[in-house]
């Protein structure tokens, strides 16, 4: 057992009071079984959660949109797991769906992990939803900090040229500068080439 499924079945456990149906569902190995559980009326969240949990560590695709759900939780813990299983899943919809919770401004209080797993994903859509939410939170008196250097981060890892300008902007935030100079240091600069034609003679 992996630590992330292991501290998420510990959570759960407590949660659950560790009843005979969790255990059902923290032992069993099938499929169809957790994937019922994400569409039967009535179930308690941690079921549901740890269900589909399981299939998304498992790259079942039936636990997207229930972990897409999690991932804009209010309990962090609950996003933090959602984003560990959209991780692994290969669902070719997460990183759009990741990128309209990081820059959902209504949502903003929980866009600390839709904004990691952008930068884990690598995807097209992550460096453009990044950058929204960061020049967002570059405004006077944002209380959203955390969010706003998880921004900073992940542009540094992704590396993109794109981000620039919002990073250098962020150079002016004290709590965001140091990562902010980090980050730039991560972007390649543009080579000797810059403004060549391909094909065109010197």
């Amino acid at each position: 057992m992996d630590e992330e499924l292991r501290t998420l079945t510990e959570r759960l456990r407590a949660e659950s009071g560790g009843t005979a149906a969790f255990e059902r569902l923290a032992a069993t190995d099938d499929h169809d079984l957790l994937a019922g559980v994400l569409t039967a009326p009535g179930q308690p969240l941690w079921a549901r959660e740890l269900a589909a949990f399981r299939l998304g560590t498992a790259g079942d695709r039936r636990a997207f949109e229930a972990l897409v759900l999690l991932l804009n939780h209010r309990d962090p813990s609950r996003c933090a797991a959602a984003a560990y299983a959209l991780g692994r899943l290969g669902d070719p919809r997460t990183a759009r769906a990741a990128a309209a919770l990081a820059t959902n401004e209504l949502r903003v209080a929980y866009a600390l992990h839709p904004v990691r797993l952008l930068a884990e994903l690598r995807a097209p859509e992550a460096v453009p939803a990044l950058i929204t939410t960061l020049r967002r939170r570059l405004r006077p008196h944002d209380p959203y900090r955390r969010v706003a250097l998880a921004c900073v981060e992940g542009l540094g890892e992704l590396g993109d040229p794109r981000a620039r300008s919002v990073l250098n902007e962020a150079l002016a935030h004290p709590a965001l500068a140091e990562a902010a100079v980090h980050a730039l240091a991560r972007i390649p600069r543009q080579g000797g080439a810059r403004g060549r034609i391909p094909g065109q003679r010197h």
